[in-house]
Parts: C-alpha cells; sequence; structure tokens
C-alpha cells in the first residue's frame, strides 16, 4: 500500500454467523483499551471482537439490539447501523434514517430490474437512535453507575414517529433538508443519510452522508433528555430556540462516511455520496464541537484513504492510539477487496497514522 500515513493491518475474526456480513462492516469503535465494536448494515446485532495479538481482534461475541432497545420492527429487519460512539458508560449507536432504493438483480430480466429501480422502501427500525449501558464489555438494559451508586443507567432511544422518529418530525420543514425527506429521496441518490456519530459531552454530532448542498456536507447537531422509561426527546437549542442545529462543512464535495471526537476536534472521514469509488479523505475539523450553528467550515485535509474499484469502501474509523502507542485510526472497509478475505471468517483493516 504506497501510503506514508499507513502504519499495520490489523485483523479481524468473527464467528461462523457473522461470516457473510464482516463484508459489509460499517460502523467501529474501540472501547476499554481491549474491546472492538463493530455494527453492520445488514443486521439488528453489535458485535464485540476482543484484543488478542498486537495485529489481531477475536472472540467474537454478538448482541442483540432488541435485547437492550425498542426496536419498532421485526429484528429480522436491519437497523443499518453507521455510526457507533461511547461516552460516560453508554454505547451510542445510529441507524441511516435513510429511505432505499431496490437494486437490479443480475437473475432478473431488465423489465423485471427497471421495476425494481422504480421501487423506494422506508424500514422503521433503520430510525433508532440510541444507547445501551456499557461495563466492563458487556451490556445491560440497566445498572448502576459504576461510580456513582446513586445514579441508575438505563437503555433509552429517541421517540419514534409516523415519520421515523423525533428528528425526522423536526426536520420535516427545514429549508435544506426538508425536501429530501417529504420527497423520499433515498441514501445512496443524495438522499437524507446519516453515517456519522460523534459525541462531546451533551452534544450529539450525526453526519450526513447525503444530501450534499451544491459541494457542502452537512453536520447536525442535537441533545437528547429522558422523557419516559426507556425514550429520550430533543431539547430545544441554539439560537433558534430549534430542536437541532445545522453546519455546513467543505469536504470537496463528498459526504460525511464517519465521525471522531479527537479532543474538541472532529475528524471526518469523507467519501461519495452516490454509489461510486473514491476519492475518500479523513479531514480535521479544528475545534468542531465549538463550531457557531449555521456557518460555513473548512476541514483540514490530513490523510487519502485508499479505495479499489468497485471495493475496499472505508465506511468506518476510530482513534487506536491505547493499541497502537502513537495517534493513529483504524478504518474499516464495506466490500472489502478479496484480498482482505484471510480466511472465511477473517477480514482485515487498516491502522493509519493520525497528524
Amino acid at each position: 500500500m504506497k501510503n506514508s500515513h499507513f502504519i499495520q493491518q490489523i485483523i479481524l475474526t468473527f464467528t461462523d454467523s457473522f461470516r457473510e456480513h464482516r463484508t459489509d462492516v460499517s460502523g467501529v469503535l474501540l472501547t476499554n483499551k481491549k474491546y472492538l465494536w463493530l455494527g453492520s448494515d445488514e443486521t439488528a446485532t453489535l458485535e464485540r471482537l476482543s484484543f488478542i495479538e498486537p495485529n489481531k481482534f477475536a472472540e467474537h461475541q454478538q448482541f442483540r439490539v432488541a435485547s437492550f432497545l425498542n426496536l419498532p420492527a421485526s429484528e429480522d429487519e436491519e437497523i443499518d447501523i453507521e455510526g457507533l460512539a461511547y461516552t460516560d458508560y453508554y454505547l451510542w449507536l445510529v441507524g441511516s434514517h435513510s429511505y432505499k432504493r431496490k437494486k437490479p438483480k443480475p437473475e432478473k430480466t431488465d423489465q423485471k430490474n427497471v421495476s425494481r429501480l422504480a421501487k423506494i422502501e422506508s424500514e422503521s427500525n433503520r430510525y433508532i437512535l440510541g444507547r445501551i449501558p456499557l461495563i466492563d464489555g458487556s451490556l445491560f438494559s440497566s445498572c448502576q453507575h459504576p461510580k456513582n451508586s446513586s445514579l441508575q443507567l438505563t437503555s433509552a432511544q429517541l421517540e419514534i414517529t409516523k415519520q421515523g422518529n423525533l428528528l425526522m418530525t423536526a426536520l420535516v420543514n427545514d429549508p435544506h433538508l426538508g425536501l429530501f425527506i417529504k420527497a423520499a429521496i433515498p441514501g445512496k441518490d443524495n438522499g437524507f443519510d446519516i453515517e456519522g456519530l460523534a459525541i462531546y459531552q451533551n452534544q450529539i454530532f450525526l453526519g450526513l452522508r447525503g444530501p450534499v448542498l451544491r459541494g457542502w456536507a452537512i453536520v447536525l447537531e442535537i441533545e437528547l433528555q429522558n422523557s419516559c422509561p426507556g425514550m429520550m426527546k430533543l431539547v430545544q437549542i441554539g439560537e433558534e430556540n430549534k430542536e437541532y442545529k445545522k453546519h455546513f462543512v467543505w469536504l470537496n464535495g463528498l459526504g460525511i462516511r464517519d465521525l471522531c471526537v479527537d479532543g474538541k476536534d472532529l475528524l471526518i472521514l469523507a467519501g461519495p455520496t452516490m454509489d461510486l469509488d473514491g476519492p475518500v479523505q479523513i479531514y480535521r475539523w479544528q475545534n468542531g464541537v465549538n463550531s457557531a450553528e449555521n456557518t460555513l467550515n473548512y476541514p483540514q485535509l490530513v490523510q487519502e484513504i485508499p479505495y479499489g474499484n468497485r471495493n475496499d469502501h472505508a465506511e468506518g474509523m476510530t482513534l487506536f492510539q491505547d493499541i497502537c502507542g502513537v495517534p493513529s485510526l483504524l478504518v474499516v472497509y464495506d466490500s472489502p477487496d478479496e484480498t482482505r478475505l484471510i480466511d472465511d471468517r477473517s477480514v482485515t483493516a487498516d491502522v493509519f497514522q493520525l497528524s
């Protein structure tokens, strides 16, 4: 790999139950110097791997999200997990919140495939934005806070509505995003699509893969508070007292594939909005957690990420200094190249130095 910032490859080994899904990992998060959490865009489960060798994570454990959160549909229906984050003993996850268009299948006739391209679906599990207590590598529906016995940690999610959830209800009349939502434009057609999740104190940042507006990508900022048991609602924030803030970032026309907090900076994994190859880049948005709403921001390009020909699409990243010893990022790929599939149950991820 011709990249001066590339450090090493890491092997991720799963059980047989996840064999087919190791090629569609879309979210990744390192916690506690030992555990690597992963989400797939094709399942309703969370995966946990353990650090067992300098270049390997294994001992796969699978957790059903439906054991902790109230999925609006059957757990046979994917959540399309796109982002993971951790703060104050909670693991957070977010679904894509996107519509999807059926894709052509090689075994079908052109006539049937053209009909498939006209079919747009909305799946209610994709509108999950929730938190699950995480203590020492285990998930709980509720438990005592390990450092404050008077506090109870509880699983909770943003309230579901007819539009999907309270966030979608709030955005449906937004001047930038509302028309994309009302028109039910699929995520891969530059429609509304959440792919990044980062949390700083009470601020939750959601990075949009789409829509990209005249080359500008969008980060939404929200805050949540408990409403009724197991449920959360949006807090009014910002100058306009709306239930969200908008930040516009210039990523050279790319959309956001993942977000990560580094101090007070936001790291952005950027890639194409549409279903095509590269470029893929990492940006540093300095002091991004303190950015004023409704401003145009120009994050600094810090790293080019290699991409393949219809494969090797970088989908997730997590800070990796605790393992690597130097400022670094672990990057995982959707549709990995065959050379990454080193056996029936493993796939490789890349580590890049972070400047």
